[in-house]
């Protein structure tokens, strides 16, 4: 199985700490944050992993490089601009091939062991979305879950209403016929909602959306004090 990290944003709510490091090389508990993505992946066996870029993109490649560093193999995937996360992952489909694939943020930290990721099997369905408690920056929520199953709040049914991770297992198969560009992904995962074509489960562990320089510094002092495992 392959992975691809998401890279490219502009991260304009870390400024000025983003003014000249991409957002991904900030670094919590002494790495960058999508390095902790890169030895996760690795400790799992999932080696092949693509990492899209735009702003700052030259600098992501100079501190990577072909990932041999961290026991993985990095195939880039430079956008002239940034495409958004769906307009990301078409202009990556030829690097991803046509089987299912791990998606991860490059602004997130998490405890959460990555093996269950290898076992989704998707099936009829086009992803397998790993939701978590809504944070305090997000208290309403993204979708439902409810049977294992993700739903648009939209469509009325009864379960939690939990905030999308970051985290997920993909089908390329969701973006056939779609043309490059940019595009957003979660009009494409409603739409598959609505078909009843998403799984879903809940993050066993701690999750952190590294948004702002407040909850980078918060991170970073719980992984030194030893309080984020």
């Amino acid at each position: 199985m392959k992975a691809m990290i998401l890279a490219a944003g502009l991260g304009n709510r870390m400024r000025p700490l983003t003014l000249h490091t991409p957002k991904p090389l900030l670094e919590v508990g002494g790495k960058p944050l999508i390095v902790w993505h890169l030895e996760k992946l690795a400790a799992i066996g999932v080696t092949e992993i693509v990492i899209n870029t735009a702003w700052l993109g030259e600098k992501l490649a100079e501190a990577l490089g072909d990932g041999s560093q961290f026991g993985v193999h990095i195939l880039w995937s430079h956008e002239v601009e940034g495409l958004e996360t769906a307009g990301g992952i078409i202009n990556a489909l030829p690097l991803l091939g046509d089987e299912p694939f791990i998606l991860l943020n490059g602004d997130v930290w998490t405890s959460m062991d990555f093996a269950p990721l290898l076992d989704v099997e998707l099936g009829e369905n086009l992803a397998h979305l790993v939701l978590v408690e809504n944070p305090e920056q997000h208290p309403e929520g993204d979708f439902t879950l409810a049977g294992g199953k993700a739903y648009t709040f939209d469509q009325k049914v009864e379960g939690e209403k939990l905030t999308f991770s970051g985290i997920s297992v993909l089908d390329p198969k969701m973006f056939a016929g779609l043309e490059a560009g940019k595009r957003p992904l979660a009009p494409l995962l409603k739409a598959a909602m609505l078909n009843n074509e998403v799984a879903a489960s809940k993050l066993t562990g701690i999750w952190v959306d590294v948004g702002t320089p407040e909850r980078l510094t918060a991170l970073d002092l719980a992984i030194r004090e030893g309080k984020s495992a």
